[in-house]
């Protein structure tokens, strides 16, 4: 139509009129003779003031057009009856079109969209879009509400900002775009006085009213230009904060590795905001004796938000030299967190390199022989005697009642854990806001977290007192090293190497007593899990008092052990754990030992023969026989078992996601 050589703003121009002329004809029909010329007779600014205008005949003032400036605008080429609809003549006071309004740039622009639906002329349609989704915009935001004080009129329309008759946007990188940009915020300060005074004399006012940087933070962007909310509102809260990201990347992306940055990032305001620690309007560098975060202030600023009200401890001296912008890639600056992420990372790697590289060796081996053997699903071992008669049918009682429960829950408090966790580890995740909000905010899920951490730390120390009475009683015969020790032995790292020979085919599958290297493994994990874990939470759960005698970085430190921690146990059990119980091909798809209790002898031969041949030979087998479980207990056991088979994969592909979508 127009090509695309073609001033954009005069082709929207050209739109405009056609647009509001259509579908404004009758008013155009009505106001014929009304061009640009006769209005500007009256409106060009010199006419002065015009007699009868007023109410009883009192002389009123006439909206000047500034010709000059108007032939300059994006809407130089338009029709002044274009947006004027309502007027119908050229006698003052005008006659008013019954049903038309005064003029209303958000409906005009509406129906120059309506008339592009057809446009071919891609680049212009998407300027054309983004002007629309700029009145969209406007149509929800604080400036578009009806004023209080005045029910006729918004808090501010467009024309307010923009002056419709002589409103143009420099071409970027003009020296007109750059004076455009330093004059915003004194537009704004035409009804925002208090608010411009204070932010002229902040470190961003300084840069722009003083040095002229247009790079410098102003009005629109931190509050935005067109979608401007109200500033206690939750959406003007996380807009201005990520706002603030858009200059400030290095520190806002580092905040967000924070506890107060993840539930902001997850779509809660009740954590500390940038503007909450620097200020808002009045913000200095924290070098200046005025900042909020001058070492002098910073406890105070603290001390707004943890002040002892709502249940939130107040803050103590420690808080100062907490690091909230804290990256682990700046030993000079964090030597701590440095140190603390690089343990953390050598511990994850040495785990998962050689639990992985044994459980894919593993599945190779198993699989391959149970493919060689086909429907025999246990290697029958010729060195054990056979089974006597009496025996047969019997199933080894291999864990108690009160043992499966403490397993259980374990595993309930700790999935629990994970479920309430994993959104403040992953909170960018797809999955992450729709879980949080399933979990009720990160308050409820805070309080659900530390409960499930108190139930998990109960059976933890539970199990401690247990086991120390147990042990207590019979402490003449206890061997460290015993068969029914879990404490790792020489014999265990004899076990690994004959282990390894196996996976690769070099000799026979090792024998096993009671307690194999792996399953001491599995056993003696939580225990230094629960320590990191349980040590780091604590010392976050109450922040006071850990400020009162370390030092406010602790916290830094505590955050990456505990994270990481939690996502080495998480993925641990769920792959490594899971498969050497379970997805392992003589076991898959479900062990139900922890559920029943019970293995059959054959079992019991299969996986720990000299455990079966010891008792055998003492005479002590019969004593730990019972009669298979119910059919009905066997299906309650499987469909348990399945169930929390679910969800810690869930869990784990939510993790998977996370991971995955956070590097």
């Amino acid at each position: 139509m127009y090509g695309r050589k073609l001033n954009f703003w005069g082709w929207v121009a050209a739109v405009l009129v056609a647009a509001c002329l259509s579908v404004g004809a009758s008013a155009a029909e009505t106001g014929a003779g009304l061009g640009n010329k006769v209005c500007l007779s009256c409106h060009d600014g010199t006419s002065g003031k015009l007699q009868g205008a007023g109410a009883e005949g009192a002389k009123r003032e006439l909206h000047g057009v500034p010709v000059g400036a108007f032939a300059k605008s994006v809407h130089s080429g338009m029709e002044c009856i274009a947006c004027h609809l309502e007027i119908t003549d050229s006698v003052a006071p005008h006659k008013r079109a019954v049903g038309e309004k005064r003029p209303d740039c958000v409906q005009c622009h509406q129906r120059m969209k309506a008339a592009l639906t057809q446009e071919k002329v891609a680049g212009e349609r998407r300027q054309i879009q983004a002007v629309s989704d700029n009145i969209d915009s406007y149509k929800t935001s604080l400036h578009a509400r009806v004023n209080a004080d005045d029910p006729t009129r918004s808090n501010a329309s467009c024309n307010d900002c923009h002056d419709v008759h002589s409103f143009n946007v420099p071409a970027r990188g003009t020296p007109e775009r750059t004076e455009w940009r330093l004059a915003i915020a004194d537009l704004c300060g035409r009804c925002h006085e208090d608010q411009l005074k204070v932010w002229s004399k902040s470190v961003h006012g300084r840069e722009v009213k003083q040095k002229h940087n247009a790079q410098a933070a102003g009005c629109a962007d931190c509050h935005t230009a067109h979608s401007v909310k109200g500033t206690s509102s939750d959406g003007a809260k996380l807009a201005i904060t990520a706002n603030c990201g858009t200059c400030h990347s290095k520190q806002y992306a580092s905040y967000r590795s924070t506890y107060h940055g993840q539930v902001n990032t997850l779509g809660y305001t009740q954590t500390a905001k940038c503007f909450d620690c620097h200020g808002s309007h009045d913000i200095e560098p924290p070098t200046d004796p005025k900042s909020k975060m001058n070492i002098e202030n910073r406890l105070e600023s603290c001390q707004e938000c943890h002040s002892g009200k709502k249940a939130i401890p107040l803050a103590s001296a420690g808080f100062t030299s907490f690091s909230p912008h804290g990256t682990t890639n700046n030993f000079s600056a964090y030597p701590q967190i440095w140190i603390a992420n690089k343990i953390m990372i050598q511990l994850l790697l040495g785990t998962f390199g050689f639990f992985w590289l044994h459980t894919l060796l593993w599945f190779y081996r198993e699989f391959k022989e149970r493919r060689e053997r086909q429907s025999q699903p246990h290697v029958k071992l010729d060195a054990l005697p056979e089974l006597p008669v009496k025996l047969q049918g019997k199933h080894f009682q291999r864990f108690s009642r009160t043992w499966r429960i403490a397993h259980l829950t374990f595993a309930l408090s700790l999935m629990t854990l994970t479920m309430t966790g994993i959104p403040l580890f992953y909170p960018q995740s797809p999955w992450a806001k729709p879980l949080m909000i399933l979990l009720n905010g990160p308050h409820t899920a805070g309080l659900i977290h530390r409960v499930s951490a108190v139930i998990f730390a109960g059976v933890f120390f539970w199990h401690l007192v247990y086991i120390l009475v147990r042990i207590g009683r019979d402490w003449k015969n206890f061997k460290i090293f015993g068969p029914n020790s879990m404490v790792p032995g020489p014999q265990d790292l004899k076990d690994i190497v004959a282990m390894f020979k196996w996976f690769l085919g070099k000799a026979p599958r090792p024998v096993f007593d009671r307690w194999t290297y792996w399953e001491k493994f599995d056993y003696w994990a939580p225990f230094w899990g629960v320590t990191i874990i349980g040590v780091s939470g604590i010392m976050m759960w109450v922040p006071h008092i850990t400020a009162r005698f370390l030092p406010g970085w602790v916290f830094n430190v505590a955050a990456i052990f505990h994270s990481e921690e939690a996502f080495l146990a998480v993925v641990f059990l769920f792959t490594v754990h899971f498969f050497n119980n379970h997805f392992r091909p003589d076991r898959f798809p479900l062990d139900r030992v922890m559920f029943t209790g019970t293995v059959t002898l054959e079992e019991l031969q299969h996986d720990h023969p000299l455990q079966y041949q010891r008792l055998l030979e003492s005479g002590e087998l019969e004593q730990h026989l019972v009669d298979a479980p119910s059919p009905t207990f066997v299906r309650l056991s499987t469909v348990l078992g399945f169930t929390l088979i679910v969800v810690g994969l869930t869990l784990l592909t939510l993790v998977g996601i996370g991971f995955f979508t956070s590097v």
